[in-house]
């Protein structure tokens, strides 16, 4: 039996429930939304699948973004087993399934009551702007998918966070790094977010990186309180050195709540997909501009898909 999941905050916590209430023997597959999506997966009979697109070859499924909504049967006819919720995090459709079945020893209130918040992006503004007052989302903002030192990362904060205090988790010493580099990486983010950002009808920040050689990391809530003005977010960069794949994410702003257009309805139409508020989609470099130039209009004209 094994964990597939999505390597973010929420997708972490997902895997400490699992291997809390299940009996996990494989270790966990780390894959992103658009793997499932393009098949690329290998997804087989008796994985446990969170915070992911539903796949039918895999035993039990939790998720929470619209754009995943599933039909109540399988493509083999049977009921899907695991739960789905539009709720803020995917954990917390796990915690509530295997709390009603009394399979978890430990009390994880604390743990999935950030967690929702932190994948819900319900946060304020001292919150946003101080995320190292705030142990678990600082912690979150040190889950990145960058390098082959990441997935060890990812495996030793499930293990954390199953067995230790949050004070304990926090003391770890690669956590500590971690987290002081996040706090560094974002004092630098501000002045790039100010060089690279280009407001459309006063209303859309546009973020475009694919001329800088390396991503840049950062607090992805800062660019709603540098540019107040805004109710909605777009951050373009390329996925890989070739510069074949670009990557496009749209938000909601968190403090101008003007943002009508539902983002992952929205990106489900360029094979992408997420909350009414925020989401993703992979596109081919080719492709980007056009894709850029169809969707800044929604946008602007803000009206309800």
């Amino acid at each position: 039996m094994r964990i597939v999941t999505r390597p973010d905050f929420d997708g972490i916590v997902c895997a400490v429930l699992i291997h809390e209430a299940e009996a996990i023997d494989s270790p966990t597959l780390w894959i992103e939304p658009s793997q499932v999506q393009n098949r690329e997966a290998e997804i087989r009979k008796g994985d446990i699948m969170a915070n992911l697109p539903y796949d039918p070859r895999c035993s039990v499924w939790f998720d929470h973004h619209f754009s995943n909504v599933p039909g109540e049967f399988n493509e083999q006819g049977k009921k899907i087993e695991g739960a789905f919720e539009i709720a803020p995090s995917a954990a917390g459709v796990a915690y509530k399934y295997y709390k009603a079945s009394d399979r978890l020893a430990k009390n994880f209130d604390e743990l999935i009551h950030w967690t929702d918040i932190i994948d819900a992006a319900d946060l304020n503004e001292d919150q946003v702007l101080r995320p190292e007052v705030y142990p678990y989302i600082l912690l979150s903002m040190a889950v990145k998918n960058r390098d082959q030192t990441d997935p060890p990362f990812w495996e030793r904060l499930v293990a954390l966070l199953r067995t230790h205090t949050m004070a304990e988790v926090m003391s770890d010493k690669e956590v500590k790094l971690r987290c002081n580099a996040v706090v560094e990486e974002n004092l630098r983010y501000v002045d790039i977010l100010k060089q690279y950002t280009v407001v459309h009808g006063n209303t859309i920040s546009v973020a475009d990186f694919r001329s800088m050689e390396k991503v840049p990391s950062g607090n992805r809530f800062l660019t709603y309180s540098l540019f107040p003005e805004t109710h909605a977010s777009v951050k373009i960069r390329y996925a890989d050195h070739d510069k074949n794949v670009v990557l496009l994410s749209i938000g909601h702003s968190i403090f101008n709540p003007e943002c009508r257009v539902n983002v992952g309805k929205l990106l489900s139409n360029y094979g992408g997909g997420g909350h009414a508020g925020a989401g993703g989609c992979s596109l081919a470099a080719g492709d980007a501009d056009r894709v850029l130039n169809e969707i800044l209009p929604i946008l602007e004209a803000n009206q309800e898909n």
